[in-house]
């Protein structure tokens, strides 16, 4: 039996990076979280401690700064795939670079129906995501950007049901034709290109996430994640695939019989665990192979 080295890879996770540009008195904030991977003839530093090869977590760190500062940083693709190209194509040993960013995203304080120049307040809670991939050099270098947002929390107080399910000797869950749904989503979605109008695919990415989730009569969370992931393949030409997951935060009626107070599903228990955990994956039966994508 022998023993190898299996795949691997290395990096420095979650720079926080905030840039801002104060070129002009309006200033524009950017606030990232950016974590960097890379992959290629490493195998000397994991089974001789050989180090020559290794280009130190910290200096991709210091990249990322640096690249803050001379590069654009507006939407995060272009970004990443910036940063990924670099240490691809400039550093020898690496054959594979895996750079993620999240977003978190800053409103204007207004006064008196103005925006501020320089004053912001930080926007809800969930947070635009990016991960893009690139391996190989020159005319076989290849790129797959997947964004995608987490942390969108949603709820609807009618419209979903969830009955006519499988029972067996330990099911005591009672069948409902109109319960509260909700869920923090989070969804990821590969493109089919590498260059496009990031900010507004996501704008309406997002927009038709809700969309749905409002309008979808659902029998079943994953009818409505289904719902929801082919109307944004009908609407975005540009995603080859996309893929959802919904942790159903349960809200339970309160029992306030005992008190003598009727409760026609008007007071809940929101239970944060355990959950029920669904999750799909919506793609195109033509769309190209993903490669690399999802790995990582």
């Amino acid at each position: 039996m022998g023993i190898v080295l299996g795949p691997n890879q290395y990096g420095k996770a979650e720079n926080r990076v905030v840039r801002i540009y104060r070129e002009t008195p309006r200033h524009e904030i950017h606030d990232l979280n950016v974590s960097s991977a890379l992959r290629g003839d490493f195998d000397d530093a994991h089974i001789a401690g050989d180090q020559k090869q290794v280009l130190p977590t910290d200096t991709q760190k210091n990249t990322v700064f640096a690249f803050a500062k001379s590069e654009e940083v507006d939407q995060i693709e272009d970004f990443a795939l910036t940063l990924a190209r670099h240490f691809v194509d400039d550093i020898e040993p690496v054959t594979g670079s895996r750079i993620e960013i999240e977003e978190y995203a800053w409103d204007r304080i207004e006064i008196d129906g103005d925006r501020h120049d320089h004053s912001f307040v930080r926007r809800g809670r969930d947070v635009r995501t990016t991960v893009v991939t690139v391996d190989g050099t020159g005319a076989d270098q290849q790129a797959w950007v997947v964004s995608g947002l987490r942390d969108l929390v949603v709820l609807k107080s009618t419209g979903s049901e969830f009955a006519g399910f499988l029972r067996d000797e330990f099911t005591t869950l009672a069948e409902t034709h109109d319960r509260v749904m909700s869920t923090s989503l989070t969804v990821r979605w590969r493109y089919s290109v590498v260059a496009a109008d990031w900010r507004t695919s996501y704008d309406e990415i997002r927009a038709t996430l809700l969309e749905r989730f409002a309008t979808v009569h659902s029998l079943a969370l994953q009818q409505t994640l289904y719902e929801m992931g082919k109307t944004v393949l009908e609407r975005q030409h540009d995603v080859a695939e996309i893929r959802l997951s919904a942790p159903n935060i349960h809200h339970f009626v309160v029992d306030l019989e005992r008190f003598g107070l009727d409760n026609p599903g008007e007071v809940f228990h929101a239970a944060d665990r355990p959950y029920g955990l669904i999750q799909v994956a919506v793609l195109r039966d033509d769309g190209p192979d993903p490669g690399r994508a999802w790995e990582g």
